[in-house]
């Protein structure tokens, strides 16, 4: 099994939109944001998709709202982990605040986890929606539907609203097309959001990747400046790389040109005192 995945592997640069994708496809849900999945209820769901029968569904709330709910799909999910043997660290303080980029880089690896056990392909047997419904997800939709047929009910019993023909139509054509006009304003409100979430999350994870990248060559540094290693041909290359401040032209050429010379050197030294012995 995959537990183990490097943060530089390819799991974790899919995309938000592949993993929503993913979750609604597998579970018949109709998520839009990686925030929704930050209660665990998804999660707990995912593995009891990949291993039939593992997780108590019945213990999992899908309607968590408070961290104090969601810590507890969280321990579910702990237990399934502990179970399986599965020795990925489960950071729930960090889940539960909803962070998009925390909550896509557990779910990235949830795929990827996923799609080692099972190849990808999703388990035409699993009924995700009677699976829900232990959970109480189910329970909560049917007492809407109850609550929405009793309405409907009333309402038959009522009499119908008197209209008058007389009546001056013009406010009521402004008032629809003001109500028209606002329902267009927040579409490209919340169009906008989750194209400014895109980016957060897009930015985060460069910066993320440059930190990486930049600890790389700092350790790098480091070790080129132990004294005992300074004067190597290898060492001083590499020093040319690292401190080259000209941004229009790359230092790597100067650099094998000085290892090649060192390197020369070296050997037409080394020549010189087989010769002489």
């Amino acid at each position: 099994m995959a537990t183990n995945i490097g943060i530089m592997d390819s799991a974790y640069f899919v995309g938000r939109n592949e993993i929503l994708g993913w979750i609604n496809d597998c579970l018949q849900l109709n998520l839009s944001r990686i925030e929704e999945a930050a209660s665990g209820a998804v999660q707990c769901q995912m593995m009891d998709m990949t291993f039939p029968g593992v997780v108590p569904m019945h213990k999992v709330n899908f309607d968590a709202k408070n961290e104090y709910e969601m810590i507890q799909n969280y321990k579910v999910m702990q237990e399934v982990f502990t179970k399986l043997k599965i020795t990925k660290p489960l950071e729930v303080n960090k889940l539960v605040k909803g962070r998009p980029l925390d909550n896509l880089e557990f779910l990235q690896w949830l795929k990827r986890f996923c799609d080692s056990i099972n190849g990808g392909i999703m388990n035409e047997n699993y009924n995700p929606v009677e699976r829900r419904s232990r959970g109480g997800k189910e329970k909560s939709v049917k007492g809407s539907s109850k609550v929405s047929k009793s309405l409907q009910t009333n309402n038959m019993h009522q009499p119908p609203p008197v209209t008058t023909s007389n009546k001056t139509l013009g406010p009521k054509h402004a008032k629809s097309h003001a109500v028209g006009g606002g329902s267009n304003s927040s579409a490209k409100v919340q169009a906008l959001s989750k194209e400014l979430e895109d980016l957060k999350v897009s930015i985060d994870l460069l910066e993320k990747e440059r930190d990486f990248y930049f600890t790389k060559l700092r350790d790098v540094e480091m070790l080129c400046q132990t004294p005992e290693l300074d004067d190597l041909p290898i060492v001083v290359a590499v020093k040319k790389i690292l401190y080259a401040t000209d941004t229009n032209e790359s230092p790597l050429e100067e650099a094998q040109e000085c290892l090649n010379v060192s390197l020369g050197l070296e050997a037409a030294e080394e020549e010189e005192a087989e010769s002489k012995a």
